[in-house]
């Protein structure tokens, strides 16, 4: 599970809880829709400039690091 606050945070307040970036009301699912359909991240970025670039890289590796560790 990520537990970085800088990248995503949860909170009953904000969407009812659901995992958004930190600082934003942006859900993190949105950012896989966008990528699942086939978008870019700058298409994402694009459509929701309240996240960074930063954000969604660091989101990404650690996801990453998540799977690969799941078979490590």
């Amino acid at each position: 599970m990520l537990r970085d606050s800088s990248i995503i945070s949860a909170s009953p307040e904000i969407m009812g809880g659901t995992p958004v970036f930190t600082g934003t009301r942006v859900p993190v699912q949105t950012l896989l829709d966008y990528l699942k359909a086939g978008e870019s991240i700058d298409d994402f970025l694009d459509g929701f400039p309240t996240v960074t670039r930063e954000q969604v890289i660091a989101l990404l590796e650690e996801a990453g690091k998540q799977v690969i560790g799941m078979v490590a």
